[in-house]
């Protein structure tokens, strides 16, 4: 009689080793991109050219486009059209596509045409919002993604880099036509003429090319910054050219007091002017004062937001130019520099399988959101605005 423990011996299958099931990126349909025409600033840039937008239709992706969205950056709709892009008259069609990419952020009627849960990438100029916009937002449960915060895989800053290098050639550039207008001046240097005196405060990349194209033509510079790294970093990639100082009052009234033209480009959010109304008074009449970082606060106490129509004002008789979108003076160039940047963004999405996979797997992309599915996720805007933080990676797990 046998006993009652019954052995049953395994298989032999049972005991090789399986390969482990790893999990399988869902991949997602392509997604519809809306191009809404730009309304505010007498903005002329676009987020896509003609060019790329073949290259995205080509990946499968549908692009609707409002009619006349390129007409400021010399694209006629037509280019658009045969390069596979729907060109749309309705600007709640461009507006009610997956994915809405627009230079400047939508004003409150644009955000009412977003549909729900829809991703936004915009600029965000954070000096020039209220907390009503993010409120307007947050009831459509938008995904938004701000140019400021969109970094790379180096913690990098690509797109603020991109228009940061073409707003500092800019700046002097306009200045330099501003000098010729207010009072005949050139700037630069000519043989057997003093040449015309430069500050640029801040040392980021807005001041780096600024101070690259202002010795370019000739002038004499000096630059500011509190950020001794930023300095020293901009004295070794000029050959110690140029004199550098830390923001102090003393110091800097002297050199605004001589300059012929100022630059401001100490790009910190909201930060107090370093330049006050009583150095602006003692500057010499006629001088220019560009205010290139004033989206993100004043480095001037007397500029003002000017826009492309009325691009400058005049007080204590100097020439204050408060443009927050002063690329769009030279719009085809800034636009392909943009689209280039993005084409190669958007593929990238495809290559994940999706923007929600990009989200989840690439914390660089979250830390560019500052809102998910309504939720608000940037805690400089949330402290700014008195909004509530959520943190985006308890949000996504």
């Amino acid at each position: 009689m046998s006993s009652g423990n019954i052995f049953t011996p395994f298989r032999e299958e049972e005991l090789m080793p399986v390969e482990e099931k790893l999990e399988v990126l869902k991949k997602e349909s392509k997604f519809t991109i809306g191009v809404p025409r730009e309304t505010s600033l007498n903005e002329r840039r676009t987020c896509l050219t003609p060019d790329a937008v073949q290259v995205l239709v080509n990946h499968g992706h549908e692009i609707v486009i409002e009619s006349e969205s390129g007409k400021g950056s010399f694209f006629t709709d037509v280019q658009y059209a045969e390069a596979g892009a729907r060109i749309t008259q309705s600007a709640a069609e461009a507006f009610g596509q997956d994915l809405v990419l627009k230079i400047n952020p939508p004003c409150e009627d644009e955000i009412d045409m977003l549909k729900p849960n829809a991703h936004l990438i915009s600029a965000l100029q954070i000096n020039l919002r209220s907390p009503a916009y993010f409120r307007k937002l947050a009831e459509k449960k938008i995904n938004a993604i701000a140019f400021e915060f969109i970094s790379d895989e180096y913690k990098q800053l690509p797109l603020v880099r991109l228009i940061g290098e073409i707003a500092g050639t800019a700046s002097i550039l306009y200045s330099s036509e501003l000098l010729a207008l207010s009072n005949g001046n050139m700037l630069g240097g000519i043989t057997g003429v003093r040449p015309t005196e430069v500050v640029v405060i801040g040392a980021g990349i807005v001041g780096e090319f600024a101070v690259k194209a202002a010795l370019g033509l000739g002038a004499s510079v000096k630059v500011f910054d509190n950020s001794l790294s930023k300095l020293r970093r901009l004295h070794m990639m000029i050959d110690g050219r140029v004199p550098t100082s830390i923001i102090d009052p003393k110091e800097l009234s002297k050199s605004v007091r001589r300059a012929d033209v100022v630059i401001g480009a100490l790009p910190r959010t909201c930060m107090q002017p370093v330049v006050t109304e009583d150095m602006v008074v003692q500057m010499k009449k006629g001088s220019v004062i560009i205010d290139v970082t004033v989206d993100y606060g004043k480095v001037v106490e007397t500029t003002e937001i000017t826009s492309l129509a009325d691009p400058y004002i005049i007080k204590h008789g100097v020439i204050h130019c408060g443009l927050p979108n002063l690329t769009s003076r030279i719009p085809r160039t800034t636009s392909k520099a943009i689209s280039n940047f993005f084409l190669s963004y958007l593929l990238s999405y495809d290559k994940e399988g999706g923007i929600e996979n990009m989200f989840i797997h690439k914390n660089e992309m979250k830390q560019s959101l500052y809102m998910y599915r309504g939720r608000h996720t940037k805690k400089v805007i949330c402290d700014l605005f008195g909004l509530p933080y959520h943190d985006i990676n308890l949000l996504m797990f």
